[in-house]
């Protein structure tokens, strides 16, 4: 599968993964795994897409060992920053975790170039302090994890909690990820994606959403 490679509005050197032909789709992997993990997707959609799978900053083969360069508005810039490298106006988004946040910010940021969204596994839009207390600790500890045990350590108190085929998906992406570039991602959580569900007023473009769960 050809690769390419852009630079980030921050420098960072970003790279990311093309199949097939016809219209793009860009798919945003969840934390933890790497674009391998939306392969199966991709080959679904690629006899009549193009589908662009990049490896997010901090992951894969995208190396960012900086934690102040992990902001939602770093991660939207990055999405913009791969389009226009691509030379593509409008694109279908569609992301899991991580990177249904991703598509969400830059649906909202930038509607005029998100064709549709598809979200799967959304992340919690709105969270009281306490919450997001707890996340920051939760991800300041696995950061610790990795700086002091290394990637395989840091995951295995989390792994277990996860179903199955996440656990698979970040299993395989362990040996392909930069244990300096997973910590440093874990500052995410110290960022607010949203300040309220009714942000995503902003979002005009059409949506389809999978939850991470049955109800």
């Amino acid at each position: 599968m050809p690769w390419i490679s852009y630079r980030a509005d921050d420098a960072c050197l970003l790279h990311a993964a093309v199949t097939g032909a016809g219209p793009t789709v860009v798919l945003l992997h969840a934390g933890g795994p790497d674009h391998t993990s939306m392969l199966p997707l991709a080959d679904r959609l690629a006899d009549r897409h193009r589908v662009v799978l990049p490896d997010l900053r901090g992951y894969g083969r995208s190396v960012c060992t900086d934690p102040a360069r992990y902001t939602w508005a770093r991660y939207t810039a990055d999405v913009i920053r791969l389009l226009d490298h691509l030379g593509v106006e409008r694109a279908v988004l569609g992301g899991a975790g991580l990177g249904s946040t991703i598509t969400l910010r830059t649906a909202a940021a930038h509607p005029d170039r998100v064709r549709a969204a598809v979200l799967i596994g959304v992340e919690d839009i709105e969270e009281d302090d306490a919450a997001r207390e707890a996340e920051v600790r939760f991800l300041d500890a696995f950061a610790a994890r990795v700086a002091t045990g290394g990637l395989e350590a840091a995951w295995a108190p989390i792994l277990g909690r996860l179903p199955p085929m996440v656990g698979a998906m970040v299993r395989d992406a362990l040996p392909r990820c930069d244990p300096a570039s997973i910590a440093a991602a874990a500052a995410i959580g110290r960022d607010r994606a949203f300040r309220s569900v009714a942000d995503l007023a902003a979002v005009t473009a059409p949506a389809l959403v999978f939850p991470g769960a049955d109800p």
